[in-house]
């Protein structure tokens, strides 16, 4: 009968290990509730070893926010392809589906967790915040968009951050109709800067043109006339 050997892993490969165990425990607990012997459990290997791959419990959470911010970055990469409403259906749905999979996770990442006020946190959290930016300024056909316009999408981006942490406490909402919702919200935003800024509403009306009329900018409108009458 032959053994099983286990193995030897290399460092980095242990390394990306230990962060995706951690970033597993904190899917399903606030990271301030893992411990060190957990993930070392979780690993299969001692709680020495553990430091000896990262100095500390912040390094390793720090090591495992990079890699969950490029993974939630990503979920707003879109081909710049059909209407943009159901563009940014398509990309919140992605982003929902990140929150509902990662709910503590998320919210430490959002807020900062056990590496709260620290500059490597609040870097990549701002790195999400840009990328989240930058592709839907692409989106919008702008590449030097006008004030009143950066203002929409970066308070967009930050209703969207706010509206998943809520929805979080509870889920009392189904996350399909706040995903619709919150692209009805970018477009009633951009509606409110077209009203002060000519060209915002020069976009706004070219983004509506595109727009079928049974696609969700379209379903806004339609909601809202019943109100109007």
């Amino acid at each position: 009968m032959s053994t099983g050997v286990r193995r030897r892993m290399g460092v980095e490969e242990r390394r990306q290990q230990l962060i995706g165990v951690a970033l597993e425990l904190f899917s399903r607990r606030s990271p301030d509730e893992v411990s060190i012997d957990e993930i070392a459990s979780a690993a299969g290997i001692s709680r020495p070893l553990v430091y000896h791959y990262f100095p500390g419990k912040l390094s390793l959470y720090e090591a495992a926010l990079k890699r969950a911010a490029e993974d939630l970055a990503g979920r707003f990469a879109e081909p710049a392809e059909g209407p943009l409403g159901a563009r940014l259906l398509r990309v919140m749905a992605r982003f929902f589906d990140f929150v509902d999979e990662h709910g503590p996770g998320f919210s430490a990442l959002m807020r900062g967790g056990p590496a709260a006020g620290s500059s490597t946190a609040d870097a990549l959290i701002d790195s999400v915040r840009q990328a989240a930016y930058e592709q839907i300024i692409t989106h919008l056909g702008t590449p030097e968009p006008p004030a009143r316009l950066e203002l929409v999408v970066r308070s967009w981006i930050s209703l969207a951050e706010t509206t998943a942490l809520i929805w979080l406490d509870g889920r009392r909402i189904p996350r399909e109709e706040l995903q619709a919702q919150l692209v009805h919200d970018f477009a009633a935003l951009m509606a409110v800067s077209a009203a002060y800024d000519e060209e915002t509403g020069a976009l706004l009306r070219r983004v509506l043109k595109e727009e079928p009329g049974e696609g969700p900018f379209g379903d806004l409108i339609a909601r809202l006339v019943t109100f109007a009458s």
